[in-house]
């Protein structure tokens, strides 16, 4: 626990900062370093449970679609739409040049862009979710870590102290039901005091709605990657994180809490009318 601490400490201020300074070039740049690194950890999963893939394509395409939203942002005439469209029809047919054995194609190919857009795809939308309106994209995000974290701390302290039922038992034997509960309260309980003290927002009510949602999103992109693992044999993605483990065990959450955010910010004035 102290030294899941001395690393998440430093961890989160620096992510603080990130979210919270106007230099859309830092934040842009820290989103894709970290998407690489996990999609090294991905590809690390996925040949130790015995699945080829071609990682320098899955390294190019995801850096290709997180570009893309930038270029979104700027209204270029080239922006995601068109980006994705590249990455499912560059990827395949670049991979019969590397693959030698076709009997590996569809497997190789298939875990490469499960890569591309389980990992980089979905976590890329944290750069339009920031940057589309600077001004309630840093509120947006901040919050989103916030549940984030607060899901994550409550369940795993409440897991270990009461929990009692497995959730999942198949995926983890460490999740109960006792954990996730407390993780979705805690989800929300963070929401309502951000939105108490630091966004004073008409919209209260539909931003706690929205955290809740995250907060089951989070559930859902944990347990996905316990899955990945648990298919793999291996206890951690990576060791980059001391306490923690790798970093796609440390986005693992985000990975569904991010595209979750988005839609339902962008969705939310049709479920109000």
């Amino acid at each position: 626990m102290k030294l899941r601490i001395l690393t998440g400490l430093p961890l989160a201020l620096a992510v603080v900062y990130l979210i919270a300074q106007e230099r859309e070039w830092l934040f842009v740049l820290a989103v894709l370093l970290t998407l690489e690194i996990s999609l090294h950890e991905f590809f690390f999963i996925t040949r130790q449970a015995g699945m080829k893939s071609w990682p320098w394509l899955g390294y190019a395409g995801g850096g290709f679609l997180c570009l893309a939203q930038v270029a979104d942002l700027r209204r270029l005439a080239f922006g995601e739409s068109a980006a994705l469209l590249l990455v499912v029809l560059v990827i395949p047919a670049l991979g019969l040049l590397l693959n030698s054995d076709l009997k590996d194609y569809l497997g190789t190919l298939a875990t490469t862009l499960l890569g591309v857009f389980y990992v980089a795809f979905a976590f890329s939308w944290l750069v339009p979710l920031r940057f589309a309106t600077p001004a309630v994209g840093r509120k947006l995000v901040l919050l989103l870590f916030a549940v984030v974290w607060a899901e994550d701390i409550f369940a795993y302290v409440v897991g270990r102290l009461v929990g009692r039922t497995l959730l999942a038992r198949r995926i983890s034997p460490r999740k109960t039901v006792e954990g996730a509960i407390a993780g979705l309260a805690g989800g929300v309980l963070v929401a309502w005091g951000f939105t108490h003290w630091f966004w004073q927002t008409g919209d209260q009510k539909t931003v706690i709605l929205i955290a809740a949602l995250v907060a089951v999103a989070g559930q859902a992109g944990d347990l996905v990657e316990s899955a990945l693992k648990r298919a793999a044999d291996l206890k951690d993605s990576g060791a980059l994180l001391p306490g923690h483990g790798g970093m796609l065990d440390r986005i693992d959450s985000l990975l569904f809490g991010v595209p979750t955010m988005w839609l339902m910010w962008n969705l939310k004035d049709l479920w109000r009318r």
